[in-house]
């Protein structure tokens, strides 16, 4: 009797518990088109598959072969229910309901990645700029095969990212495949801090470069600060920004609206799309572009995720901007929070994003405008004879003063070759510094359209009228 009793105060409590999320609000939706019966069988039938789990649990409490505690199992069996829907669903506890709140405000502690789950392996999104995984070499597309000699396979996500947190300052050693080597990458990771500071930004030339590397709740603030200093420190000089959001996991959609918003005068950002068609939204820009019409270029590869593809992606589509990179990860679901108070919280995935084309991104993430692959750039120690360096050349008319060509031919050549040596030894510096070579790619896009859009310049005999 006193079993049968359990089993029915936990079914019970379970259908109470989701009768105001799950079982309540789909049947009043799905029933509208159903008949009376058809209602009741799948009522009935919901009491029979609860009363199996309220038997399950029972057993497992009274049967296996160690005790086990209630709350760990409920709990469990949550987080299974959820994770098996897809790889961003899932139940959180109370304490990792307040490791995420911490998270989106821009500082928690760990390694520094954002993670999804693949073919039972960890894969890594992106790794976080100047965190302990970013500066141990961890790159985007890896897979986390071993965490600490354990492997990943067969383990949860939640299980997996549990594992890789600990106390700040502990080593935590990460097997890795990676695409392109024989052999698993071997790599140990110090615990840390993470403190986020999402948005930075520098002048390039004459081109503004802002890099955003999550959206948490400073985002928005952060790039609009970025937009003005760079014009405050450019002035009339500024030719167009650069957007890059590489290996960036996405965050808060109401930052990646806002980032948005920024450089678009009008038009729909994002859509989200649930199950109902009463449930889809439709985010617009306000009016007002603070780059005032200058042209933008986004980076975007691999690593870019989630809300870096809805700013991608609608900058694209309203043709604000040019992307360039590499295919974006794919990652175009919603998940909504739902808080259970004093029972940690559910994250359930609630709909899917769309760009204001109408494409969904999931699977499928942003293809960019021009496809441009990380590459190495090399300078060749090549010298060729040009005018100057035959002899009587000609000057070109403004150096009166210049001595003849056949004059100091030794010191001409002495002086020749220092220079030369000199030049290879600043190219050789220049690119040791600048070793991104799209964002290389992207300036140069910049400066081209810079140009085109100037006025020609006349020539002096145009300007005399000759």
């Amino acid at each position: 009797m006193k079993k049968q009793t359990l089993i029915l105060t936990i079914a019970a409590t379970l259908l109470t518990g989701f009768s105001g999320l799950a079982i309540h609000t789909s049947y009043a939706q799905e029933t509208t088109h159903k008949t009376e019966k058809e209602a009741s069988s799948i009522h009935n039938e919901t009491y029979r598959q609860l009363n199996l789990f309220g038997d399950v649990f029972e057993r497992v409490r009274a049967e296996y072969v160690e005790e086990v505690d209630d709350k760990e199992l409920i709990e469990n069996a949550l987080n299974g229910m959820l994770s098996s829907l897809d790889p961003h669903s899932g139940y959180l506890s109370e304490e990792k309901f307040a490791d995420m709140r911490v998270e989106t405000k821009g500082e928690f502690g760990g390694l520094g990645i954002e993670v999804t789950m693949e073919n039972g392996l960890v894969k890594v999104v992106s790794p976080i700029d100047d965190t302990p995984a970013f500066r141990a070499g961890v790159q985007a597309g890896d897979y986390i095969i071993k965490i600490d000699s354990d492997s990943v396979m067969g383990m949860s996500l939640s299980e997996a990212v549990d594992k890789m947190r600990g106390k700040v300052g502990s080593a935590i050693d990460l097997t890795i495949a990676r695409e392109g080597e024989d052999a698993p990458i071997e790599i140990t990771i110090v615990r840390d801090i993470i403190q986020i500071k999402s948005v930075r930004y520098r002048t390039e030339g004459n081109v503004g470069y802002i890099r955003v590397t999550t959206f948490s709740e400073k985002t928005g603030p952060g790039v609009k600060d970025a937009v003005k200093n760079i014009s405050s420190e450019l002035g009339d000089n500024l030719i167009g920004y650069v957007l890059d959001l590489r290996n960036n996991p996405g965050g808060l959609l109401s930052q990646a609206i806002e980032v948005a918003d920024i450089f678009l005068d009008k038009g729909e950002i994002v859509s989200q799309r649930g199950r109902y068609e009463e449930d889809t939204e439709r985010k617009n820009a306000t009016s007002g572009d603070m780059a005032n019409g200058l042209p933008i270029v986004v980076l975007v590869n691999g690593g870019s995720a989630s809300a870096s593809e809805i700013v991608a992606g609608a900058l694209q589509d309203h043709k604000r901007a040019i992307t360039m990179g590499m295919q974006s990860f794919g990652k175009g679901s919603v998940q909504t929070v739902m808080p259970f108070p004093g029972n940690g919280a559910m994250r359930l995935t609630t709909a899917r994003y769309y760009t204001p084309s109408g494409i969904s991104i999931q699977a499928k993430g942003i293809t960019p405008d021009i496809v441009v692959e990380p590459a190495m750039v090399e300078v060749l120690a090549s010298k060729r004879m040009r005018e100057a360096d035959l002899p009587g050349a000609l000057d070109n008319g403004k150096d009166k003063n210049k001595k003849p060509a056949n004059d100091n031919k030794k010191d001409k050549k002495k002086d020749s070759k220092k220079s030369d040596d000199m030049s290879l030894k600043e190219k050789d510096a220049e690119v040791e510094e600048a070793i991104d070579y799209q964002l290389l790619r992207a300036l140069d896009l910049l400066k081209g359209l810079s140009l085109y859009q100037q006025p020609k310049s006349l020539t002096a005999a145009e300007a005399s009228g000759e």
